[in-house]
């Protein structure tokens, strides 16, 4: 067969169902192919949407989404997206097309060094130089996508090697890779740490939303009766219901859970990586000892010296510990984490749930986007000052149902991550939570959307500026810069792309647009909310007012 055919196979036997990207002449062997693959090509409007949509794609089902580009400016077009997936564990296979080998030894028309531009932003980057290693390198990229860390990688086919004749099959995956369990010693000397903590407090990473850790995390925090906040990317790992919740932190303020924190003994971080919420933020006050729990050695940070590291299967290790609870480890919550815990209930599900203001309060917002959503439908939220208010105010009750990438942090991820999320959940409600600024960089693939029927929900928070930025701005130096933008009609935008699109004039109206949005399943819905931002410096400094330095 065709060397681009072997490839599809390859993939084929990978699983995939979707590639999402932008064909090109460099890779026009492996579209052909692809006529006569099972595997749906999904055309985007840029590879940047491309690769968010592989990136959801990958968080949802827990298997690498695929993406494809061509060589030159399709592939640098890809590398925002992929090094999202990258940085936030998402697994991810990115392909593109290469001139034929025979020119890249020279200067030669959009040829470059794509393998090792990829390098920084992937867990491994490789040309297939030969039809023979097709099998081999496909597999592998797969294999470490989706190994712990899960993440990106790179496979380059160029267009000569392509169109060779080849005769081969496929290396089908075998049985699931069995992570090692954690060392027992490890484990004894963990709950020995744990049973001599006074004020222990958890803090739950990405690493948890995973149904099986999930599921050994709350039986840790029923056990022991500790509290437990998350990371933004942990939301849901512990449900918001739940009493011993502290909701989520790193709000970048210095709110309720920094007080918790401060006043900890020992953190039980688990499933914790640095890109969400550096050490230095949370490690503040008297000294603490620190359990470290996750399926590798931590990173080496002055913030973080971990007086145990338990690696191994983050379920299993969860697990053993669970089954070496004793007496000794029960009852460690402690008095002002539960009067903590009410009062960030008031502030998160009641202060500003009937707050009529128009334009709308943050809170507001939020508070009727969870009342329309149930627990296991999904929010994915752009970057932006709404990605704050959405971690603070957005109670989660359940794992990979509130999706905000906080390691790399891009901007325009929302709108076509919410395409890949709804391909694998047609059934649920998918809302993609931006503002004006994210919905315009990425505002093309409202027509990948409408030309395959895909109808998410898309809020858009509208203030004409570039909020967050704006936010911080104020806080540092007194004044913005630079932040604002002329106001534009995105109705009218996201009209002439095939969505359904309202602008509500009231905060009594935002829900009855939402439900309307809801009802619409064969093409995107797109709500814009003129929002108060004024919102943001009173939240500042309430919290400064809160806890002072």
């Amino acid at each position: 067969m065709k060397a681009s055919d072997l490839f599809l196979k390859c993939l084929e036997a990978e699983g995939v169902r979707y590639i999402f990207g932008v064909p090109g002449e460099e890779n026009a062997d492996v579209m052909i192919s692809l006529l006569d693959s099972d595997i749906e090509f999904v055309i985007c409007r840029h590879e940047q949407g491309a690769a968010f949509m592989a990136d959801l794609y990958g968080r949802m089902t827990g298997e690498p989404g695929v993406c494809l580009g061509t060589l030159g400016p399709g592939a640098t077009n890809l590398m925002t997206g992929v090094a999202n997936a990258d940085m936030d564990n998402s697994p991810l296979v990115v392909i593109t097309g290469q001139g034929a080998t025979t020119r890249l030894h020279k200067d030669s028309h959009q040829a470059m060094d794509v393998v090792r531009m990829f390098e920084p932003v992937t867990k491994w980057s490789q040309t297939i130089w030969d039809a023979e290693n097709i099998t081999e390198v496909t597999r592998k990229a797969f294999k470490i996508a989706r190994a712990e860390h899960p993440g990106a990688t790179h496979i380059e086919l160029p267009e000569d090697v392509a169109k060779d004749d080849i005769d081969d099959e496929p290396i089908i995956p075998g049985m699931k890779v069995r992570r090692p369990a954690a060392e027992e010693k490890a484990v004894a000397r963990a709950m020995e740490v744990l049973a001599g903590a006074e004020r222990p407090i958890i803090l739950a990473g990405h690493g948890c939303v995973r149904t099986r850790v999930s599921t050994q995390l709350n039986r840790m925090v029923d056990e022991t009766g500790m509290y437990a906040t998350t990371t933004f990317m942990g939301k849901g790992a512990i449900s918001d219901r739940h009493p011993q919740s502290l909701f989520a932190a790193g709000l970048g303020a210095r709110d309720h859970v920094i007080d918790a924190f401060e006043d900890a003994d020992c953190v039980i971080a688990i499933g914790y990586d640095f890109t969400e919420w550096h050490p230095e933020k949370w490690n503040v006050g008297p000294h603490k000892q620190i359990i470290h729990i996750d399926f590798q050695p931590s990173e080496v940070d002055a913030h973080y010296r971990p007086e145990v590291e338990v690696v191994g299967d983050l379920a299993n290790a969860l697990w053993q510990m669970n089954e070496a609870i004793t007496d000794d480890h029960r009852d460690m919550g402690w008095d002002r984490l539960e009067r903590m815990r009410r009062t960030l209930e008031f502030e998160i599900l009641e202060e500003f749930s009937l707050d009529g203001g128009f334009p709308v309060k943050p809170q507001r917002a939020l508070h009727d986007i969870r009342a329309e959503l149930a627990d296991d439908d999904i929010l994915i939220s752009d970057v932006g000052a709404h990605k704050m208010w959405t971690a603070r105010h957005y109670p989660t009750y359940e794992p990979n149902t509130c999706i905000i990438s906080n390691g790399f942090c891009s901007m325009g991820i929302a709108l076509p991550g919410a395409i890949g999320a709804k391909l694998v959940h047609p059934d649920k409600k998918v809302v993609g939570l931006m503002g004006d600024g994210g919905f315009m960089m990425n505002i093309q693939e409202l027509d990948t959307a409408f030309q395959y029927e895909i109808a998410p929900t898309y809020v858009v928070w509208d203030d004409s500026s570039y909020g967050l930025i704006a936010w911080k701005q104020e806080a540092h130096f007194g004044r913005t810069s630079h932040t604002t933008m002329r106001h534009n009609d995105l109705v009218a935008v996201a009209k002439g792309f095939g969505a359904h699109a309202v602008r509500i004039e009231s905060a009594d109206e935002f829900r009855p647009a939402l439900k309307e949005a809801f009802a619409i399943t064969d093409r995107p819905s797109v709500v814009v909310v003129p929002i108060d931002y004024s919102e943001n410096m009173k939240l500042t400094k309430r919290l400064g007012q809160l806890l002072p330095h």
